[in-house]
């Protein structure tokens, strides 16, 4: 299965990137006062996306063999997505004000990209891992790209 890691990847990251910008669109114009934003194509759209998202996700997960509760940067991505998902349904959907809504904006994108830096640094702090001297990949991840398994570029 480590084979198909490259590949999963890719469609993984795509996937990322189309839904945070799909987000950040109809956030930005739900706050703008469009009617647009619920619309069915739309929705479909992001939940055609998102399903993607985890279903790479999932079967990452099986080609690495590294489980969200026994490794915790995995933990914390996991955590940090139901955050996400909260926010995002408070700006689009369930916000009684425009105050609010925009809070949750702002806030949901921040999670967001603390969602990708735990990603890319493998650590559970992200970004703010090199703040605690933290800042190399675990040995888990390091010894993957020593024995081949995984491309470098990867971690």
């Amino acid at each position: 299965m480590i084979e198909f890691y490259s590949g999963i990847k890719l469609v993984h990251v795509t996937a990322v990137i189309a839904s945070g910008l799909l987000f950040a669109i109809r956030g930005g114009a739900q706050l703008a006062g469009a009617r647009w934003t619920m619309a069915a194509p739309l929705r479909y759209l992001s939940y055609t996306v998102d399903t993607t998202l985890l279903t790479a996700a999932l079967m990452l997960v099986t080609v690495v063999h590294q489980y969200p509760f026994v490794h915790a940067w995995l933990t914390v991505k996991v955590l940090l997505l139901v955050v996400y998902v909260v926010l995002g349904s408070l700006v689009l959907k369930r916000g009684r004000t425009r105050t609010m809504r925009a809070w949750c904006y702002a806030a949901s994108l921040a999670v967001f990209l603390l969602i990708v830096s735990v990603a890319r640094t493998h650590h559970p702090l992200g970004v703010f891992s090199g703040w605690l001297g933290q800042a190399t990949p675990p040995a888990h991840t390091q010894l993957y790209v020593l024995q081949g398994a995984l491309p470098a570029w990867s971690c």
